[in-house]
């Protein structure tokens, strides 16, 4: 399918500008597209007229328009986490057979906002609005591990570590450390620490922001799954969060 010349150029000056290029004189844009001065100043002029390009009246130097914000901003407004997350959820529950959440962080605990039911998972405990505890399962570790600092100590600031089962984590030391081994995992186990037989695991979904704007887990009974299913689903539930977060707007590291 043929494309139209102008409009990919013009498309491409966009590009040119990011959080390390905020401003370029029309010399720099014109070797950095091939581009002959004139041409790339009908490009130019096209673009502010539209208010995706905007030149500084005193350096003369071109920026990105608001025309821009204002657009990003329609787009934002129409990306419900939910939305976007379910068809993902359905795709895990349907991949692995059990029971897919999507929770949030409301205080000091975690919150399922949406849940696929999986049709090999017995697990009926859960429900949307439940609240889960930060130190006991896996979407709520996630939900901690990922905050900024400042974030992370607010939370932990008279916190509470109930024990749920022999297995709970019932110390902040403790947790901090498994806080630790979840950021380099980039997921979390809740391994049978907030309920006897059951186990989950869960990874982070960030936002277009680059933070933290969710997390999605996958629960089951350990007698029922295998320690190789166990690491499966730690490599699906990751990717399942990876592609919430891409279709979110979030660019990972590098790219």
């Amino acid at each position: 399918m043929p494309i139209i010349q102008a409009l990919d150029r013009a498309l491409r000056i966009l590009d040119l500008f990011d959080e390390h290029t905020p401003e370029l004189k029309i010399t720099e844009i014109s070797e950095r597209m091939n581009l002959h001065k004139s041409t790339t100043h009908a490009l130019l002029k096209t673009l502010r007229m539209h208010g995706y390009i905007d030149q500084d009246p005193h350096t003369g130097k071109y920026r990105l328009g608001l025309r821009l914000l204002e657009k990003g901003q329609l787009l934002l407004a129409g990306l419900d986490l939910r939305n976007v997350a379910r068809p993902f959820l359905e795709e895990l529950s349907n991949a692995t057979g059990q029971t897919a959440h999507l929770l949030v962080l409301d205080g000091q605990e975690g919150v399922y906002i949406d849940k696929v039911e999986g049709a090999q998972a017995p697990i009926r405990y859960s429900r949307i609005g439940r609240r889960v505890p930060l130190h006991s399962s896996a979407g709520g570790k996630v939900l901690a591990a990922f905050q900024p600092p400042e974030v992370l100590e607010r939370l932990l600031e008279n916190y509470r570590f109930a024990k749920h089962t022999p297995n709970t984590i019932d110390s902040p030391e403790r947790f901090r450390k498994e806080l630790e081994w979840v950021r380099q995992e980039g997921c979390a186990y809740d391994r049978e620490e907030n309920e006897p037989g059951v186990w989950c695991v869960a990874a982070p979904i960030f936002g277009h922001d680059g933070k933290l704007a969710a997390a999605t887990s996958l629960s089951f009974v350990t007698a029922r799954v295998s320690e190789e299913d166990r690491r499966r689903f730690a490599d699906l539930i990751r990717e399942t969060a990876k592609a919430i977060s891409a279709r979110l707007g979030h660019r990972a590291p590098g790219r």
